[in-house]
C-alpha cells in the first residue's frame, strides 16, 4: 500500500517497514503444528477423531500428580514465580545427577538456545549446524545476527565429525548445536566423534530433548568437568507437558554465571513449574508411560519396514523416519491426512522422499498401519 505523508515529520509504512532489520526481513518464519481446533476445521473432524503423528507429543499426555498440582494453584497465580525456580532445580539436580548450580530452567529448550545465541554470539559470528537436524539452532541464530556454516549429515544421518573439524577451522565458529538423539532421525552421537567435537576451540550444545527415549547414556553428567559442554532437556516429550513450556540446561558454572544475568526474571511460569515438580515426585508412572512409547516405537520399526513402500531408520526417540519409494513423500501424507492421521513430511534438501511419524498409543499405532495398508492395496 502507498501512502503519502500530510503533516509534519510522521513515518509512513514504507519508512517504518525499512526500519525493520535487513536479516530479519529476509528470514524464513519458522512453521509450527497447527493446533487441534484449527485442524478439526481444516479436516472437517471432531479433534478427538484426530490422531495426530506430526509433532513427537506424549499420547499419555501429563502425570496426574501434575494435573492436580495445577487444579490446586489457586491464588499462586497472581504471584511472580521463583525468578531461579529453586525447588524445580533441586529436584533437577537428584534427577540428572548434577549440582543445581549446574542447572537453568527455561520457557521450554527453544528459550535457552536463544539465550544461549544471544550470550555467544555477536552480529557476524559463526554457528555449525548439522542438518538435517532441529531447525530452531539456525532460526535462533539467524535472531542473533549470526551466520550458520551448514556441515550436512552423511546419508545415514551420522556426523560429518572432518567436516565440522574443517569448518571449525575456516569459520571461527563459537557454537555446534548437535541433537542426541537427532531429530528426525532418531540417532544418537557416538562417545567417539563427541570426544573430537569437545576438542575444538567452540561450545558445544547437546540437546538430549530426546534422552528418556533413548538406551544411550547422557552426557549431562560430564558438563560440571567440561568446560565447553552444555546439555538441553526438556519437560515436552517424555513428561507430556509440551503445552505448559518447560526446559532445562545443564550448563558449566563459568558460562550459567553469566547466561543468569540476561534471562528473563520471571521466565517460568507457575504452573509449568509446579506441573514440572510433581511431575518429577511421579516418576514410576511416567517412566511406565516412556516404556509403553518405546515399545510401539520398536513396533512401528516392525511393521512399517514391512509396507512396500516405506524405509524406515532405527531410532531412538519417540519417534520414526522413513524413506517413501514407489510414491511421493508428499502424497502419503495427504492421504493419511484425509483418512484423518497427521504425520510430518519435510519440503526441504535431504528429506523430500521422507516422511516421520510418532509413536503413539497401540491403538494409534493399529489405525495408522491399517490406512498404511489400504493405501498399499492401493497403490500396489
Amino acid at each position: 500500500m502507498s501512502e503519502t505523508r500530510t503533516t509534519g515529520t510522521a513515518l509512513i509504512p514504507e519508512d517504518v517497514v525499512k526500519l525493520i532489520r535487513p536479516d530479519i526481513m529476509a528470514m524464513e518464519p519458522y512453521t509450527p503444528v497447527v493446533p487441534f481446533e484449527v485442524l478439526g476445521e481444516q479436516l472437517g473432524r471432531p479433534p478427538d477423531e484426530i490422531i495426530k503423528l506430526n509433532a513427537n507429543e506424549n499420547p499419555y499426555g501429563p502425570s496426574p500428580r501434575a494435573l492436580e498440582a495445577l487444579a490446586a494453584l489457586n491464588g499462586a497465580a497472581s504471584i511472580y514465580p521463583d525468578p531461579e525456580a529453586r525447588r524445580l532445580r533441586a529436584l533437577l539436580a537428584d534427577y540428572v545427577g548434577v549440582d543445581a548450580a549446574c542447572i537453568m530452567v527455561g520457557a521450554g529448550s527453544d528459550e535457552l538456545i536463544l539465550l544461549l545465541a544471544s550470550l555467544f554470539l555477536a552480529p557476524g559470528d559463526a554457528i555449525i549446524d548439522c542438518p538435517p537436524t532441529f531447525s530452531m539452532y539456525p532460526f535462533n541464530a539467524a535472531i542473533a545476527g549470526a551466520r550458520v556454516v551448514n556441515v550436512p549429515r552423511h546419508p545415514d544421518f551420522s556426523l560429518d565429525v572432518e567436516g565440522i573439524e574443517r569448518a571449525a577451522r575456516e569459520s571461527g565458529a563459537r557454537l555446534i548445536f548437535l541433537c542426541s538423539p537427532n531429530n528426525p532421525d532418531g540417532g544418537v552421537i557416538a562417545p567417539a566423534d563427541l570426544d573430537r567435537l569437545l576438542a575444538l576451540p567452540l561450545i558445544v550444545v547437546v540437546d538430549e530433548a530426546y534422552h528418556e527415549f533413548s538406551s544411550a547414556e547422557s552426557v549431562a553428567p560430564r558438563v560440571p568437568d567440561t568446560p565447553n559442554l552444555i546439555v538441553l532437556r526438556t519437560f515436552s516429550k517424555w513428561a507430556g507437558l509440551a503445552g505448559l513450556r518447560v526446559g532445562y540446561g545443564i550448563i558449566p558454572p563459568p558460562i550459567i554465571e553469566h547466561l543468569w544475568k540476561i534471562k528473563q526474571p520471571y521466565n517460568v511460569n507457575v504452573a509449568a513449574d509446579v506441573a514440572a515438580r510433581a511431575t518429577l515426585k511421579d516418576l514410576p508412572r511416567m517412566q511406565a508411560n516412556v516404556r509403553k512409547i518405546v515399545a510401539e516405537r520398536e513396533r512401528l520399526l516392525r511393521e512399517l519396514s514391512a509396507i512396500s513402500f516405506l524405509e524406515p531408520y532405527p531410532s531412538q526417540a519417540n519417534f520414526v523416519l522413513c524413506r517413501v519409494t514407489g510414491i511421493e513423500a508428499a502424497t502419503l501424507r495427504q492421504w493419511l491426512e484425509d483418512e484423518g492421521i497427521l504425520i510430518r513430511y519435510y519440503n526441504k534438501p535431504g528429506l523430500r522422499d521422507h516422511v516421520r511419524i510418532t509413536a503413539g498409543t497401540p491403538a494409534q499405532t493399529d489405525a495408522l498401519l491399517a490406512a498404511l495398508r489400504r493405501i498399499e492395496a492401493k497403490t500396489g
